[in-house]
């Protein structure tokens, strides 16, 4: 008679650990969690131009170029730029699904490197230390809830 452990198993064989088994998303859900992501970082952009402009006071001016006059940032600007850079996101992570082999992470880190890159836009074109402030806080607002967001919907 062999020796068996007190699971059942052979004396000396160990049993593996589960595997756990993520059940693949539907590409609709994917799509619709993509779009949710998309929009909320335009909310996220719209709700930091809120607080900053109209409830804090700050007057959100930027200059479009170095001989350029300083110009306002409004809301349908704030709300239209958030909504392209979400589409741009969402694009790049769609291509590098299909073409690299690890996309979530070659993604994050794209992303990241493009949300430090964008910060020199704030940092040179503001206005005035609390309009720099603010415009910095829309571009990290809208690379959080993007690079959280859409990195969970990625394929590792």
């Amino acid at each position: 008679m062999s020796a068996r452990s007190s699971a059942g198993q052979p004396a000396g064989i160990t049993a593996a650990p589960p595997v756990e088994v993520t059940p693949a998303i539907r590409p609709g859900r994917i799509r619709a969690r993509r779009l949710i992501t998309v929009i909320a970082a335009a909310g996220a952009a719209a709700g930091v131009w809120a607080v900053a402009g109209p409830l804090a006071g700050v007057q959100l001016m930027a200059r479009t170029s170095a001989h350029a006059p300083a110009q306002q940032v409004g809301p349908a600007s704030v709300v239209i730029m958030s909504l392209l850079a979400g589409l741009a996101a969402w694009a790049l992570l769609a291509l590098l699904e299909r073409q690299a082999s690890h996309p979530r992470r070659t993604w994050t880190a794209v992303a990241a490197t493009v949300l430090v890159i964008s910060l020199a836009g704030p940092l040179t074109a503001g206005r005035g230390l609390a309009a720099v402030t603010a415009l910095c806080c829309m571009h990290l607002a809208v690379g959080a809830v993007l690079i959280l967001a859409m990195r969970r919907t990625a394929r590792s």
